[in-house]
């Protein structure tokens, strides 16, 4: 191993470097308050769990994204947090066990064992909110309108929110009565925007001529919120559930629109990511400028079931990282220097007042410059008086 390979980092893992770290930890507390504020309350899951909990109701993705090893204590296998979501739901389900609504907030680092396009690095600090108990319209608009209030608070202009509602898909599915084989083949047709291979799958496993007609109309309801007038001619005929997963698209676009009108709404109703583990809406929030989404989230009803207590949820989590890029640190350049020594006396005196105010003093060392540390101000001995003075380079 040479010395350059010494400095290496694995593919997809990266170091915080200042300022950056300083933004970080000034939004994650930012967001923690505003998350108190709006009735949710912190919890700290463990960085490492049993893998027959850890993975409980997941799905196949969260488990390929999962490092395992061996407890040495117990021979039993564990994984690293991937993903903070499961663990927030058992600790709903099994250490609170509270009655109605739960909110529960958090923040934590997490570790997955590769990345994509939608979830970015492999060491990602995930933050979000869940809200247990309520199967409400109220509920998902009140995490619709948390995930756009924090982006606003993490720097994030022009937004772009993208709604779907899986329960559309499913009961068309559950009513043409497909098998699983058949379910997936048109489900990853619709992810891959192919209208053939949507054709000859549909043609293959729907012998309905109305509901093969909705299964391709699925494909192509994806724009502004005319899609949604459209979906209602095109599901006319359709089963009641599908309606009713309709009329709560159309209320949430309504609630968002009435408090975040330069919110630009998209709807995909064939936007099928995460449809094992989501159970109702789900949305994405982008910027422009970033290839991913920037908060993503929707309800999945069915997670605490598996921990013994089913209980609706709904929730979403961002990447602090990637937050953080919005905007720089309202504390870089506001620093102070001090000098190692002075004529005057009173220069620890002065320092220390400072610092009691709230502001960040850097002292220097003998034979330090005050150049590359972002001050904008210095003290400075005037009539042996420490005083503050525009730090000139």
């Amino acid at each position: 191993m040479t010395i350059a390979d010494r400095w290496l980092l694995p593919d997809g893992m990266d170091e915080v470097l200042p300022p950056q770290a300083s933004r970080m930890e000034e939004l994650r507390r930012a967001l923690l308050d505003l998350f108190h504020l709006w009735g949710y309350d912190q919890v700290m899951p463990p960085p490492v769990e049993f893998l027959d909990s850890l993975l409980t109701g997941t799905g196949t993705d969260l488990d390929l994204q999962t490092f395992k090893l061996t407890d040495q204590l117990t021979g039993r296998m564990m994984g690293v947090t991937a993903d903070v979501t499961p663990q927030v739901a058992r600790i709903d389900a099994h250490s609170l066990k509270r009655e109605g609504p739960v909110r529960l907030c958090y923040c934590t680092n997490v570790l997955r064992a590769k990345a994509d396009k939608h979830q970015g690095g492999r060491s990602p600090v995930q933050v979000g909110v869940e809200l247990f108990g309520s199967a409400s319209l109220a509920a998902d608009l009140e995490i619709l309108r948390l995930a756009l209030e924090s982006l606003s608070a993490s720097g994030a202009g022009e937004v772009h929110l993208a709604l779907g509602h899986v329960g559309i898909y499913r009961n068309l599915v559950e009513v043409a009565e497909l098998d699983a084989e058949a379910e997936y083949a048109i489900s990853a047709a619709l992810a891959l925007k192919s209208p053939g291979q949507l054709e000859a799958e549909v043609s293959r496993a729907v012998s309905d001529p109305a509901l093969a007609a909705m299964f391709r109309t699925l494909g192509e309801l994806h724009g502004g919120p005319e899609v949604l007038d459209q979906a209602r001619e095109a599901f006319a005929e359709a089963p009641q559930a599908v309606n009713d997963a309709l009329d709560k698209l159309c209320e949430l676009y309504q609630g968002v629109h009435r408090e975040h009108p330069e919110v630009a709404c998209y709807f995909d109703l064939a936007e099928l990511r995460g449809y094992q583990y989501h159970t109702g809406m789900m949305f994405a929030a982008y910027v422009p400028g970033y290839g991913q989404a920037l908060a993503k989230g929707g309800r999945y009803d069915d997670t605490g079931r598996a921990f013994g207590r089913a209980r609706p949820a709904t929730g979403f989590s961002m990447d602090l990282k990637l937050l953080a890029t919005l905007a720089t640190s309202e504390a870089a350049g506001d620093s102070v220097w001090a000098p190692a020594e002075g004529d005057a006396e009173g220069l620890d005196e002065a320092v220390q007042a400072l610092r009691r105010q709230g502001r960040r003093v850097i002292q220097g060392l003998p034979g330090q410059r005050a150049a590359g540390h972002g001050c904008s101000e210095q003290l400075v001995a005037r009539d042996q008086r420490w005083v503050l003075e525009p730090l000139t380079t």
